[in-house]
């Protein structure tokens, strides 16, 4: 199955169990050329968040999080690893491509990629958008919903397989519900880069996770693609969906700090400033006074001087 250059699939053949119908060298080779471009991609936002102060950087690491993750599943993938074979429940002898099929390969490590890093995806949205964590956590479930309804259809060997994607598709639906009305709302109070940023990377993305479903009927669900075509189907999708997506984001957080966005994230000179100085100033708007009971835990004043015998605390998010 495999040419002079790639022995990883005749090397791997000993391990596990195979399927009829898998990926060949040149599938193999794909999973190894996306794993390269991950790999790239998250050396490249490392390097990229030592551009900015060491408390703004979270959104680097995240990215660079979901690219790394990625890089270790294309690996796997390109070795013919993390997989299983199932029954398919379609067996289409008719067609050319998949008509060996009587049982078919299924990544499981795909799976676990996409468990670890939507959710970070979802993360980068949303802390872009200022949205409160109840909400975050909320649209987090679904994603976790969606992702393990996905793997447990794939390895369905009959037809209720449709009833785990129809979950999958629920799950999807609320996240681009959340996204496209409650998160945007809060983008728009943000405004300036901020609202920019999250509108083209939450549109682009929404627009690219609609088209996993169909890579899926094609592939895990109906048979009707050879698992080299899904490999490039969902190998496309998951360079946009993450390193294209993780250069706009973070493009667009060029000029955005951690503060601006609601984010208190503190330095290791300002621990040691706090700790010294309880007196110790604001730092971009963001109060880092003493958290007693006449603090402004929102950063504000309203020219009210709170004495520290005062029992009323003045909030003023």
């Amino acid at each position: 199955m495999s040419g002079p250059g790639n022995q990883a699939l005749n090397i791997n053949s000993v391990v596990g169990n195979h399927a009829n119908l898998e990926i060949t060298n040149h599938g193999s080779n794909w999973y190894y050329a996306v794993c390269a471009l991950m790999g790239f991609c998250t050396l490249l936002f490392m390097a990229l968040s030592f551009r900015k102060p060491q408390g703004d950087r979270i959104f680097h690491y995240i990215t660079a999080g979901i690219t790394g993750v990625a890089c270790i599943s294309y690996f796997a993938m390109g070795s013919n690893l993390g997989q299983t074979p199932i029954q398919a429940e379609f067996v289409r002898p008719a067609r050319k491509w998949v008509s060996s099929a009587g049982t078919r390969e299924i990544f499981y490590a795909r799976y676990i990629d996409w468990f670890i890093t939507t959710p970070l995806l979802l993360l980068d949205l949303l802390l872009t958008a200022g949205v409160p964590t109840p909400t975050i956590l909320a649209t987090l479930l679904a994603d976790l919903i969606m992702i393990v309804t996905g793997l447990v259809g794939a390895l369905t060997q009959t037809r209720f397989k449709w009833g785990f994607w129809s979950f999958g598709m629920l799950a999807l639906f609320f996240i681009a519900y959340e996204l496209l009305f409650d998160a945007r709302r809060h983008a728009q109070v943000l405004g300036g880069d901020a609202k920019k940023t999250f509108m083209l990377c939450g549109t682009f993305l929404l627009f690219i996770w609609f088209l996993y479903p169909i890579a899926w009927g094609l592939s895990e669900g109906g048979n009707i693609i050879h698992p080299d075509g899904e490999a490039v189907f969902y190998g496309v999708l998951d360079v946009l969906a993450k390193p294209v997506f993780g250069i706009l984001l973070l493009w667009g957080h060029r000029r955005l700090s951690s503060s601006q966005l609601g984010l208190r994230i503190r330095n290791r000179s300002e621990i040691t400033s706090e700790k010294y100085n309880p007196g110790y100033g604001q730092r971009d708007g963001v109060g880092v006074h003493n958290e007693g009971p006449g603090a402004n835990v929102g950063g504000h004043t309203t020219g009210t001087t709170v004495h520290p015998s005062a029992t009323h605390t003045n909030v003023n998010a």
